[in-house]
């Protein structure tokens, strides 16, 4: 009979600051779990922190962020030791109701983790306070776990997150080893991508590399002015349904953050991913910057008019510390009425805009162009320019200086006539 346990205690990290409303400190626990066989040997090991980001409905028809961390306490049924013709299964419950699963398979002195399955439980009241639908939701990605060679250990300190349906996962600190030979984990260690010296991304700093950076020596640092950031880069960003682009944007993007201090941050498009949806009534374009900078667009359709229009509804943003996985700021408005265009059209407007999503962030948008229904041949459709919203204002500016000039003339014209009359009057005497 095969059995998982953790250790006896599960020691705490470091509190992760968590500004959702008032969600105020929460602290996430690293998990262990080893699994040992009928012969009491262990077979698999694991070791590792997680967290999760969840976008839920809520009575009232919004939508709301909730952040689940992990408890200290937690349950390993149901793992599986695994072998060459079985999968191994690395399972955990916590909290109320929910669990996540990993399995691995080994092929040709290979391993690698296969799918990813977490169900969370929206009837936890604690995590989803006043949820429309409650029970358990299944969320299933596929793991991009490259094979290792079997007798290495898997690991990993860097962050890395898996995005599906309203579910961001997050993971770091892994270490973690399926297929134990003889119950003695490996000693050769196969390191992430990410965790390289080559693989640091080149990101704009954020307030994560600001917040955790930690001084040499004890004089304090030279008091500088900040160099000024350039505007971002214009990325190009589409989503497809099955073979076909549904949706198309074209958008340079800078936040603003004044949580602590002023901070600017450009979005680079060659770090970035794309994911989301499209629907016929309502569509949401998701943004990654390096495991550190998440944005959300939701566009919906305005089923209301008798002339139907497209909008930008609401904007979520997220940054993260792509060290630890912790969260930063967490900021959304969804009240936003911007971006508006026929559809069928799309919207466009080369000036820089700004969204604000609350007291502490601003999204600044340049050369912005996008569509987000109704794309045909991954071609842009007839674009509704956002200059008349200028050209509003300068047609009344001239108008009202035409009719100034019309008043002088009138003036002019009146005072010389008199003139001329008066002095024809005195030719007469």
């Amino acid at each position: 009979m095969e059995t998982c346990r953790g250790p006896a205690a599960l020691h705490p990290l470091l509190p992760l600051l968590l500004l959702l409303g008032a969600s105020g400190f929460l602290q996430s626990y690293a998990v262990e779990s080893r699994c040992k066989d009928a012969s009491n040997v262990t077979c698999l090991y694991a070791q590792w922190m997680m967290k999760f980001l969840i976008k839920y409905e809520t009575n009232s028809s919004d939508y709301k962020n909730a952040s689940l961390d992990l408890p200290s306490t937690v349950t390993h049924d149901g793992s599986v030791c695994g072998n060459d013709t079985q999968a191994a299964l690395l399972a955990v419950q916590f909290g109320g109701g929910h669990s996540w699963s990993v399995n691995f398979t080994e092929t040709n002195e290979t391993y690698q983790a296969d799918f990813i399955v977490f169900t969370y439980n929206t009837s936890d009241a604690a995590v989803f306070p006043d949820a429309k639908r409650k029970g358990l939701v299944t969320v299933v990605v596929k793991d991009s776990m490259h094979p290792i060679q079997l007798n290495n250990v898997f690991v990993c300190h860097h962050t890395t997150s898996f995005e599906a349906e309203n579910v961001t996962q997050f993971f770091w600190n892994i270490t973690m080893q399926p297929f134990v030979q003889n119950g003695t984990i490996g000693k050769t260690e196969t390191r992430c991508h990410a965790d390289t010296p080559t693989a640091a991304p080149t990101v704009v700093p954020t307030a994560a590399n600001v917040t955790t950076t930690s001084t040499t020596t004890s004089s304090p640092a030279p008091t500088t002015a900040p160099k000024p950031v350039e505007n971002p880069v214009t990325g190009n960003y589409s989503l497809k349904s099955g073979n076909k682009t549904c949706l198309l944007a074209t958008v340079g993007l800078q936040l603003n953050v004044s949580q602590d201090k002023p901070l600017l941050i450009n979005i680079n498009p060659k770090t970035t991913s794309t994911d989301g949806t499209c629907g016929n009534t309502s569509a949401t374009l998701k943004l990654n910057d390096g495991n550190s900078t998440l944005i959300d667009f939701t566009f919906i359709v305005n089923a209301s008019a008798s002339v139907r229009k497209f909008y930008l509804k609401e904007v979520n943003v997220t940054l993260l510390n792509h060290l630890n996985g912790s969260v930063i700021l967490n900021a959304d408005n969804n009240n936003f009425s911007k971006w508006d265009a026929f559809l069928g059209n799309s919207y466009m407007c080369r000036k820089e805009q700004t969204l604000e999503i609350n007291e502490d962030l601003q999204v600044h948008t340049f050369n912005l162009w996008v569509q987000p229904f109704l794309v045909k041949e991954n071609k842009f459709a007839i674009a509704e320019d956002c200059s008349p919203e200028v050209d509003n204002f300068i047609v009344p500016i001239a108008v009202g200086a035409a009719l100034g000039g019309l008043v002088v003339l009138v003036l002019m014209a009146y005072f010389f006539g008199h003139k001329k009359h008066r002095n024809a009057g005195y030719e007469q005497f």
